[in-house]
C-alpha cells in the first residue's frame, strides 16, 4: 500500500527523531559538566527540586513513567546519594523521596545549561506555537490512550 494514498501520517518518525535529538543534547550537557546522570534521572531530580518530598506515585505521574521504572531510578539516585527515602509520618508503609544536599547541588549545576537548551529548542517559536504544540501532542497521546 502506498503511503501517499493511505491517508496516514508518519508522525511517529518525527516524534522519535525529535525526542532522540533532545535527549542527545541533554546527555551532551551532562557529559560536558562531567556529571554521571541520565535524562530519566534528571527528570526525577528536577521534579524533586521543584517539589521536594514527593511519593513514588507522584514522581511517576509527574514524569509520565510507570512505578517500577521510577522505583529503579530512585534506587540509582539513592546509591548516588542524591536522594533519600523518608518514611511518611502518617503511614510507615509509605515513604517520600527527598533531595539530599548533594542532589540539590547537582540540579543547581545542571539547571542553567538545561534552561539554555530549552530556550534553544524554542528559538523562532512563539508562546502561541507552544500552546499549539501542547494541544497537538496531547491530542495524539489521548488518541492512543483514550
Amino acid at each position: 500500500m502506498s503511503s501517499k494514498h493511505d491517508g496516514s501520517k508518519h508522525f511517529g518518525t518525527y516524534l522519535d527523531r525529535t525526542a532522540r535529538s533532545v535527549k542527545q543534547a541533554y546527555l551532551k550537557v551532562f557529559q560536558e559538566l562531567n556529571i554521571d546522570i541520565t535524562t530519566e534521572q534528571w527528570v526525577l531530580l528536577m521534579n524533586l527540586y521543584e517539589q521536594d518530598g514527593q511519593s513514588q506515585a507522584e514522581l511517576a505521574n509527574g514524569s509520565f513513567k510507570n512505578a517500577p521504572t521510577v522505583s529503579r531510578i530512585i534506587d540509582l539516585l539513592v546509591r548516588k546519594q542524591w536522594v533519600e527515602r523518608r518514611i511518611a509520618d502518617d503511614d510507615r508503609r509509605r515513604f517520600h523521596v527527598c533531595l539530599t544536599d548533594a542532589g540539590r547541588a547537582v540540579v543547581e549545576k545542571i539547571y542553567p545549561p538545561v534552561r539554555a537548551l530549552r530556550h534553544k529548542g524554542w528559538e523562532g517559536l512563539s508562546d502561541e506555537d507552544y500552546q499549539t504544540f501542547l494541544r497537538i501532542i496531547n491530542r495524539i497521546f489521548d488518541n492512543f490512550n483514550g
